[in-house]
């Protein structure tokens, strides 16, 4: 029976879609009827979460994955440690990150090299060149590594060196939450629904700026989820003077999502790169019509499912967001082809696929 340990040390419960695809991941990988045994090292935040998603042991680290400078020593140093005490056959590391070296073979998920391919958009300049070595150390100690669009497999190839014969694209699924309405959308009145951190990339300002240029007849109300702390979008808002058309909202739960997917006319995601779209295939796979910027991860995840825009173009976006406001007969054919588009992306196949790189590492044949 392989044995895996699983380097779950940056799992803390603030990193969004990289926790959500572990999570999600581990639940299928558990699913399966499977001869592999998974032992998971969690970061000392982790160890106080619902950890019922993992099919496993759990040794808990007692290191921060919040503290970044302990995170990486634990990252470069502690995950091999572990994994020699406990014998296993393989270390996966999905997080994109992992240890510097390991006795045995390493499988790492590398969900984008936007540190890479757009370092202007990120919002600690400090970490980037340490960012960037880690992820050429953990690269350089990988058996493999799983990636999540071509888009992001073209870059690590391009960036990292990494023979493309090692990697494996591997795309995510959606995981809709119950107990959406659609028969509710737009109760209240339409409004836009826009979902996500603050990082620059996600381009959220080209949202305010483009609803501003909407006339107030038409202008739907916007609504952005996902703020911690300040939100720096406050001062998009403050310029465009759209205070009573647009709500920043922090982070919000399950029941609000809820809400939220059932009343909202349509979704929007104007970011300038991505390594995938995990928010496309959870609107797609509740029946919420999606916008989406034309780049081309979003074309691999959204397919003719979605309406595209120019991002950098603010009078491209209010066109796209006007005209489906405007247009039931639109938002009811993207409804329909976004829950076929999400149901082509399953959690299941994810897992399968995944463990196909765990056999390719460890030699395995099935």
């Amino acid at each position: 029976m392989p044995r895996v340990l699983v380097d779950l040390l940056s799992y803390s419960g603030t990193k969004g879609g990289m926790e959500t695809y572990t999570r999600d991941l581990y639940r299928a990988l558990g699913e399966l009827d499977d001869d592999y045994e998974y032992i998971g090292y969690l970061s000392r935040e982790g160890a106080t979460l619902d950890r019922s998603w993992f099919p496993g042991r759990i040794i808990e680290s007692g290191i921060s994955g919040e503290n970044r400078f302990l995170w990486a020593w634990g990252e470069l140093t502690q995950v091999a440690r572990a994994a020699r005490a406990e014998g296993v056959d393989l270390v996966h590391a999905p997080a994109t990150l992992g240890p510097r070296r390991t006795a045995m073979p390493t499988v790492v998920t590398m969900h984008d090299m936007l540190y890479w391919s757009h370092p202007e958009y990120m919002s600690t300049p400090l970490y980037t060149a340490p960012v960037k070595w880690m992820e050429k150390v953990a690269a350089r100690n990988a058996a493999r590594i799983v990636t999540i669009s071509p888009t992001s497999a073209d870059e690590i190839v391009r960036f990292l060196g990494v023979p493309r014969d090692t990697l494996d694209v591997v795309p995510l699924a959606g995981s809709s939450p119950t107990g959406v309405d659609r028969s509710r959308a737009g109760e209240a009145g339409p409004f836009i629904l826009a979902m996500g951190n603050r990082r620059p990339h996600k381009n959220w300002g080209a949202l305010i700026r483009a609803i501003a240029l909407i006339p107030a007849e038409r202008r739907p109300r916007v609504i952005i989820t996902g703020g911690r702390g300040d939100d720096p979008l406050t001062a998009e808002v403050d310029a465009t003077g759209m205070h009573d058309w647009v709500q920043l909202r922090g982070w919000v739960d399950d029941a609000e999502v809820v809400e939220l997917y059932s009343t909202a006319t349509a979704l929007a995601i104007p970011s300038l790169a991505e390594g995938f779209s995990l928010p496309t295939l959870e609107a797609m796979g509740a029946g919420v019509p999606v916008l989406l910027s034309d780049i081309d991860v979003h074309r691999f995840v959204g397919g003719p499912a979605a309406r595209y825009f120019d991002a950098r173009d603010d009078r491209a976006v209010a066109a796209a967001i006007d005209e489906v406001c405007s247009d039931a007969d639109l938002r009811q054919r993207l409804s329909v082809d976004g829950l076929a588009r999400a149901a082509e992306f399953t959690w299941e196949r994810t897992a399968r696929e995944t463990r196909a790189s765990f056999d390719a590492a460890l030699g395995l044949t099935r």
